[in-house]
């Protein structure tokens, strides 16, 4: 990937709605040659979507949780990746290396969204065991690693 990839990259992951004139003023490109780089990123992989950062305590969910979960495997591991991704409270789903099969990171409203999440995997019947851990606060998010270039 080239320099300039790279960077129109880091812009639009700073911020989604930036036009592509300002984008080629920084770059030294044209706007429709940052528009061609931006389709090929998009054709090759290198950008999945445009999104917005929505702040989740100003939505209503103010609570993060990470929830480490080992699998009951005869409740089948293809059920529950496709409850987890359709459960509108995970942000994020990893499988982990350890003693845990899963590690969750999930935003509720309160305690009880937590108690409700645990229970409707446990009504699943897909989990063997898991631990919960709640974030008191955050020091850093991103959605995006910035590439050097």
């Amino acid at each position: 990937m080239e320099i300039l990839d790279r960077k129109i990259i880091n812009l639009l992951a700073e911020d989604a709605r930036r036009s592509l004139a300002s984008i080629g003023e920084i770059v030294g490109l044209s706007a429709s040659a940052v528009n061609e780089r931006i389709r090929r990123l998009v054709a090759m992989g290198a950008i999945r979507r445009f999104t917005v950062d929505a702040n989740s305590a100003a939505l209503g969910l103010p609570i993060t949780t990470f929830v480490l979960v080992a699998l009951d495997y005869d409740a089948g591991e293809d059920a529950f990746k496709a409850a987890i991704e359709a459960h509108p409270a995970v942000l994020e789903c990893h499988h982990v290396t350890g003693s845990w099969s899963y590690m969750l990171k999930i935003r509720t409203a309160d305690l009880a969204g937590i108690e409700a999440f645990l229970a409707d995997l446990k009504t699943d019947r897909f989990v063997a065991r898991s631990e919960t851990m709640i974030a008191l606060s955050t020091v850093c998010e991103r959605g995006f690693v910035r590439m050097e270039t």
